[in-house]
Order: structure tokens, then C-alpha cells, then sequence
């Protein structure tokens, strides 16, 4: 009943996609991970571009067909997000690519208005949970980290909540203590993958990637250096934990509206 989740921090090439898929592909063969999940971050053949027009791909472009051939090759879920066109719009779409070839996807939802991200793409309306070995997982994107009711786990939803970013160093208190509290609010192990380096616009990226325990306490914490990281982690303490300290039966109820 253990995940192995693997999760890649690492720079990137701005508005490149066929160099970062190369890239990817040659950290991946050089780390070689025994895994069940791997994690690369938001935007991860672009950086957080809103050059949409000129980096988009097709539903079914490139990119979606090189994660069916890594996560065949390494027989895990591969999942991070990229730009995608359709129907005339822009979606900030987060890709779950199963070893089969099959797929789902989430788009964003809270796009940062102070990139003016919601000027360029089209929000996401429906979260997204998926079961893998057992696992029920809730993949979401960057900006939704702020968002707690988006977040919660409602129902024993899911038991990992997951985060791919691009987020700044100038917030990255703010990204260290919310993957905190997303963990110990919803009882739930909580992934987040960032990036580093500086992009195209001169933001740099301190990374900070960490894995968080539903206790609150870090599993895997990351600095500004790049690597691969493969964590084991347990079903079973995530059971025995709420059944010892069962908050979510007193959670809340609510509605989301549109």
C-alpha cells in the first residue's frame, strides 16, 4: 500500500519545449527512479509563459506523446502541467499520463492575476481525483496552493494532495507554510514541485519542493538545487492517523459555486 512518488526540481528553458523534453528525458535516465509517481513542475516545457499564442500545443501534441513514452519507460504516472490550445482557448493543463498511454487532465483553475494569467487562459472548473495503486489522488496547479476550500478534502476525498508550480522566491514563505497547512487541514500527505532559476522575465525561483507528512511535519524538503527525489510513502500511517485523530468528522460542509 506505499506510493514511491518521485519529484524532479530542476531549472528550465524559457519557452523551449523540445529542449526541456530533452532534458527531462536525460535527468530521468540518469536517475533511473524505481517509482509509482513522478512529479515534474507547472509549465514544465515553457516556464510560466503568457506567450500562450506562440507555446501552445494541441490537446494531443508533442509533449503528451513524449510523457506516454517516459512513463511507459519507467512504468509510473507521469504528471506535470503545459500549455495547451483548444476550442480557441488557452488552458494551464496539468497532465496525468498513465504507463498504458491513457490520460485525464485538470486545468487551472485560480489563474495569478498579477501575471495576468486570467487575461490569457481559460480557468478550470472541475477538480480532478484519481486512484493509483490504491491511492486517491487530487493533482492541482500553483495558485490553487492559496485557496483552501478548492483544497479541501472533503469525504476522505483523496489522500495525497499534489501541487506543481512556478512559484517565486520573493513568496516563498508563503508556498513553504501553505503545503504545511493544506497537510494537516485536510489529513492528507501533501507533494509540492517548483522550480529554480530565474526565467524569461527575470523572476528567479528558489524551489523549496517538499513532501509534508498529514502530521505537518516535512518528509523530503528541497533547497535551491536541482535533483530527483524518490520518497516511499505510507498508507498505513495515513489510516491509523485519522482513525487516532478523526478531525475530518467534524469538518464543515459547504457547496462550491461556480
Amino acid at each position: 500500500m506505499d506510493l514511491r512518488v518521485t519529484i524532479v526540481q530542476t531549472e528550465l528553458h524559457w519557452q523551449d519545449a523540445e529542449a526541456n523534453r530533452k532534458m527531462f528525458a536525460e535527468k530521468l535516465a540518469a536517475a533511473n527512479p524505481q517509482t509509482d509517481l513522478i512529479v515534474l513542475p507547472e509549465m514544465f516545457t515553457t516556464g510560466f509563459s503568457m506567450d500562450a499564442a506562440s507555446q501552445a500545443e494541441q490537446p494531443e501534441g508533442e509533449t503528451l506523446q513524449w510523457m506516454k513514452e517516459q512513463a511507459a519507460n519507467y512504468n509510473a504516472v507521469i504528471t506535470g502541467s503545459i500549455i495547451v490550445q483548444e476550442n480557441e482557448q488557452y488552458f494551464n493543463r496539468l497532465m496525468w499520463v498513465r504507463p498504458d498511454g491513457s490520460y485525464e487532465h485538470y486545468n487551472k483553475k485560480h489563474l495569478f492575476r498579477m501575471a495576468k494569467e486570467h487575461h490569457t487562459y481559460t480557468p478550470g472548473s472541475e477538480r480532478l481525483t484519481i486512484d493509483l495503486k490504491g491511492w486517491k489522488i487530487c493533482p492541482l496547479v500553483c495558485y490553487d496552493l492559496r485557496f483552501p476550500v478548492w483544497s479541501r478534502n472533503t469525504g476522505d476525498r483523496y489522500d495525497l494532495l499534489l501541487y506543481v508550480a512556478n512559484w517565486p522566491k520573493a513568496r516563498s514563505l508563503a508556498w513553504r507554510t501553505l503545503l504545511q497547512a493544506r497537510a494537516i487541514e485536510n489529513i492528507a500527505y501533501t507533494v509540492g514541485v517548483n522550480r529554480i532559476g530565474t526565467d524569461g522575465n527575470d523572476h528567479p525561483y528558489s524551489g523549496d519542493s517538499a513532501i509534508i507528512h498529514p502530521k505537518g511535519h516535512k518528509l523530503l524538503e528541497t533547497t535551491e538545487q536541482e535533483g530527483i527525489h524518490t520518497i516511499s510513502l505510507s498508507k498505513q500511517e495515513l489510516l491509523d492517523f485519522r482513525e487516532a485523530f478523526p478531525a475530518h468528522l467534524d469538518a464543515d460542509t459547504f457547496e462550491l459555486k461556480g
